[in-house]
């Protein structure tokens, strides 16, 4: 136990409920709803001391990144989802974009010698682009990189995928496999909760049906990340429902890689009305992701999105991985206004990021499997610009 968390529990100036929720912590017992929901009126060194204390006893100091790119067929999209800045409606194509399936493979072709383990696809839902164009597209980008991680599809885009293949998810999801899909990213989520969900994006996939593909996902073997997000019009009691859905069916497959809380951005869409939360609460959301998800190894801050400056905050606050080097891929945040415009960060800048507040940089891959650790390697000037 460190000192902090000693002290916090043997301080007259805890209030009973709260020293009662930190000595679980410091038993290392399950957290409720109610206790999830209490830690948002907690103050913000309080919520430090217990997430920090759970994130070092997983990961001591160890912070993880990888080399990753982004790819985005289209941002053309059949759904109308009122916190997005980056889909267009198929009445709006002037506005957006269509990627051919030579310029996907083009822009993997680019990346053919370079270090990177992963390729991240993700983008609209385009009714031109299914399941059958998706299977052949993954078969050729592992033909150009057999050994890229193929970490594709929302659970948005693989409902709308299946069903408009007509065949279950189950099916759906095995084809992918077949022809080379590994995992799975956590987009789409939002928040589970069916109210907030018929107000900011009704007509994309539910809640159980979200939950239904990653269950499929992981009994086919096919890791997964999960998000959230955090900081529009919900309450902390949805957050707490949100991420209590996806501790049950964590301890039901073990299946998810990661939790990655995202920050609601309010740059050009139908919610630019609503002001985007601090950094304060930002932290608070990490810290009680990071108590609650006992279950979840991982927590991740997506630094393009939140910049790097949180990221770094958010090590103290029980994160202990900041996705990838993207290399300027992604338009997804940047498009809603997010700190990072041109997201891309080289392998020196990242590791000199985690090793500026005194954590341990760790190159991994797509499933924490370590790559290289950087905890004493000196740069070149000629690898400045290293992937």
């Amino acid at each position: 136990m460190t000192n902090y968390l000693f002290t916090i529990l043997n301080s007259k100036s805890t209030p009973e409920d709260l020293k009662s929720i930190a000595q679980k912590v410091a038993n290392n017992e399950r957290i409720t709803i109610e206790d999830g929901v209490r830690l948002f009126d907690a103050d913000l060194p309080f919520l430090g001391v217990l997430a920090n204390y759970i994130r070092e006893s997983k990961h001591q100091d160890f912070t993880y990144f990888n080399r990753n790119i982004h790819i985005e067929p289209t941002n053309i999209c059949v759904f109308d989802c009122k916190f997005c800045s980056y889909s267009k409606l198929l009445k709006h194509k002037t506005e957006g974009w269509e990627l051919s399936e030579d310029e996907i493979l083009d822009k993997m072709r680019e990346y053919k010698d370079q270090p990177i383990t992963e390729v991240h696809i993700v983008g609209g839902v385009h009714p031109k682009m299914g399941l059958n164009y998706f299977a052949s597209l993954i078969k050729k980008i592992k033909e150009i990189r057999p050994d890229i991680h193929v970490k594709a599809f929302t659970a948005v885009e693989l409902d709308y995928m299946c069903r408009k293949a007509k065949v279950s998810y189950e099916e759906g999801l095995s084809i992918l496999k077949e022809h080379g899909q590994d995992s799975l990213p956590g987009g789409g989520a939002e928040i589970f909760d069916e109210a907030i969900r018929e107000q900011i994006c009704k007509d994309k996939c539910t809640s159980d049906q979200w939950l239904d593909i990653h269950e499929t996902a992981h009994k086919l073997g096919m890791p997964s990340n999960a998000t959230m997000l955090y900081g529009h019009i919900e309450e902390p009691k949805h957050l707490m429902d949100h991420m209590n859905r996806l501790r049950n069916l964590q301890d039901k497959t073990g299946g998810f890689n990661t939790f990655i809380p995202l920050k609601f951005r309010n740059g050009e869409n139908q919610m630019s009305h609503i002001a985007e939360v601090s950094v304060i609460y930002d932290l608070k959301v990490y810290a009680i992701s990071r108590i609650f998800m006992d279950n979840f190894s991982h927590i991740k801050a997506y630094w393009p999105m939140i910049g790097r400056n949180t990221a770094q905050l958010s090590l103290s606050y029980g994160v202990n991985d900041i996705d990838g080097t993207i290399d300027d891929t992604t338009k997804i945040y940047s498009m809603a206004g997010a700190e990072e415009q041109t997201p891309t960060l080289s392998t020196q800048q990242l590791v000199d990021l985690i090793k500026n507040v005194k954590r341990h940089p760790i190159e991994r891959d797509t499933l924490y499997k370590v790559v290289k650790d950087y905890k004493d390697v000196e740069f070149k000037s000629s690898e400045e610009k290293s992937y």
